[in-house]
């Protein structure tokens, strides 16, 4: 997952909206979202390569996200998968607080992460390399490769038109936030952050969807959730040359 665009209890209809992008390597099996065969109170896709989730709900109202933060000088081999943060936490029972500070312990048993964890009562986001757990306040947010909220254009761009959308009178259309995921002009060489790769590739990454040979945006998913505690969740797969995809949609009250 490459960027989350979220605003979280600061409309008066919904007490959360999420727009995300997971972008991946072509080639890394992955399963649409849908609910899970031996977890079924779990909506999400599926890392077919290591298990694990980008992002999911649960139908107790639980949910959460990972993005990996990118520094390839931090990375390494002998580490589990993040996809497992999210599934992990989503398969368990304790509260975000909770969940998060037994991950802190943990910590170093994975390459660099942002992790979001929610629940009905609050929302709670860590990196293992800002290494501080906080609590999420009422507002609108991105979160890419970097810490939450780091101006990355892509950050920036993604926060102005999710606030003007939820300005609008189709506030919560999920039509309109993938829209707003599916924009794929890069941002201008001057304003492109060095994160340690390629300027080619750091190029490609600036976009809110990505369209590489290899690598791009895999999904593009809305999840709402309303003053009422219903749920919709739209996610859109994307085939590899990005101009066709499937659509899967769900909605339930949480129980």
């Amino acid at each position: 997952m490459c960027l989350i665009l979220f605003a979280y209890e600061c409309h008066p209809q919904y007490r959360l909206v999420i727009a995300a992008n997971r972008d991946e390597y072509y080639l890394r099996p992955t399963a649409q979202a849908v609910y899970w065969e031996d977890k079924p109170a779990i909506l999400a896709g599926r890392d077919l390569e290591q298990h694990g989730t980008w992002l999911g709900i649960t139908k107790t109202g639980c949910y959460a996200a990972v993005t990996n933060y990118r520094d390839p000088s931090l990375t390494r081999e002998d580490v589990e998968s993040r996809g497992r943060l999210v599934s992990n936490y989503l398969c368990g029972e304790g509260s975000p607080y909770e969940y998060l500070s037994g991950v802190h312990d943990g910590e170093d048993k994975y390459n660099g992460f942002n992790i979001l964890a929610g629940d009905s009562k609050s929302l709670y986001y860590y990196s293992n390399v800002e290494r501080q757990l906080k609590k999420v306040s009422p507002g609108v947010y991105g979160l890419s490769n970097h810490l939450l909220n780091t101006p990355w254009p892509k950050v920036e761009k993604g926060k102005a038109a999710l606030t003007e959308h939820l300005k609008s009178r189709n506030a919560g259309e999920p039509a309109e936030l993938l829209k707003i995921l599916s924009d794929s002009a890069n941002a201008a060489d001057s304003v492109l952050p060095h994160t340690g790769v390629s300027m080619k590739w750091e190029r490609l990454l600036s976009s809110i969807f990505i369209r590489g040979e290899i690598y791009g945006t895999r999904s593009s998913t809305v999840i709402l959730v309303n003053r009422d505690n219903y749920v919709r969740f739209v996610e859109r797969s994307f085939y590899q040359n990005s101009e066709s995809w499937e659509e899967a949609a769900y909605e339930f009250h949480i129980g």
